[in-house]
């Protein structure tokens, strides 16, 4: 059944200031909407609820790239358009700015925002896996102030997170120090574009004198919640490259996923297609494929 629009309230007031005001006021009521690329996908399906929405779209406090001192900040109500545009996001995190030109079509892209891929907690984020990897911190803000919270814990289950009924992210924090890194993501669906992954992975690293002195790993959807695999970046962390190495990387990373079975794809095939990834990582970071 769809929904009928006679049914909602939407406020769009013009600055965040009042925005939080009302989420203080009514708390757990009013739902924030952005680009709404996936609430409306409840809409047309007539399961989206609560019935009172707040627009947080465009806002300026929300939407800026700024490089300070020590970090990029990164406002929630950023598009994946604005990720893909900005020479800063390609050139230091260019993990994140290729999860971007992966989330949808050009449209999806022109509305979607980072902050509503945060929020909708969706195991199948596509930028949640790089979030993991560059070790992102999220500020939060409310009337009761900001908070920071590492990326690494904000997800608590299926769809659940941190983030207080009267509260918004404010900004998503990076701090620009992977220039050594060889990075390597990988998306894995049905089609090349406008498909949600069966997985995806992002993963960078580190060699010094042939031996791999730091590696991240994080994958999505493959379990509730995006994944840093760092059991199997202790496998790898501190050794040489090797046939037994990549053997024994794919292995643990199967394990360490619990895969889940759902709609889109089995956890036996995720399980086998995880191990693959990392090894085709080890082997391109040593160099034995293109």
């Amino acid at each position: 059944m769809r929904s009928n629009p006679a049914e909602y309230e939407l406020l769009a007031p013009a600055n965040l200031k009042s925005i939080l005001s009302i989420l203080a006021d009514e708390p757990g009521t009013r739902r924030p909407i952005a680009g709404g690329t996936d609430l409306m996908v409840q809409y047309s399906a007539g399961n989206l609820a609560p019935r009172k929405l707040v627009s947080i779209w465009n806002l300026p406090e929300l939407r800026h790239i700024e490089a300070l001192p020590d970090e990029v900040r990164i406002g929630a109500g950023s598009t994946y358009t604005d990720l893909r545009a900005s020479k800063m996001i390609q050139s230091e995190f260019p993990l994140l700015a290729i999860a971007a030109s992966w989330t949808g079509g050009i449209a999806n892209q022109n509305r979607g925002t980072i902050g509503g891929n945060i929020v909708n907690a969706s195991p199948a984020g596509d930028s949640l896996p790089a979030l993991l990897v560059y070790e992102a911190e999220l500020v939060l803000v409310s009337v009761r102030g900001e908070r920071r919270v590492p990326y690494a814990t904000f997800h608590t289950g299926y769809r659940k997170t941190r983030l207080e009924p009267d509260e918004l992210i404010l900004e998503v924090c990076l701090r620009p120090r992977y220039s050594e890194y060889q990075t390597y993501a990988r998306k894995v669906g049905p089609r090349n574009a406008q498909a949600i992954s069966k997985i995806c992975v992002a993963a960078m690293a580190r060699l010094a004198d042939g031996v791999v002195d730091d590696i991240r790993i994080a994958m999505g959807s493959v379990a509730p919640i995006p994944l840093r695999l760092k059991e199997t970046e202790n496998t790898i962390r501190g050794c040489r490259i090797d046939p037994a190495l990549v053997s024994g990387a794919k292995r643990r990373a199967a394990a360490e996923i619990q895969a889940i079975d759902d709609l889109r794809s089995t956890a036996r095939y995720r399980t086998a297609v995880t191990g693959n990834l990392v090894a085709e990582l080890l082997n391109r970071v040593a160099g034995n494929v293109p």
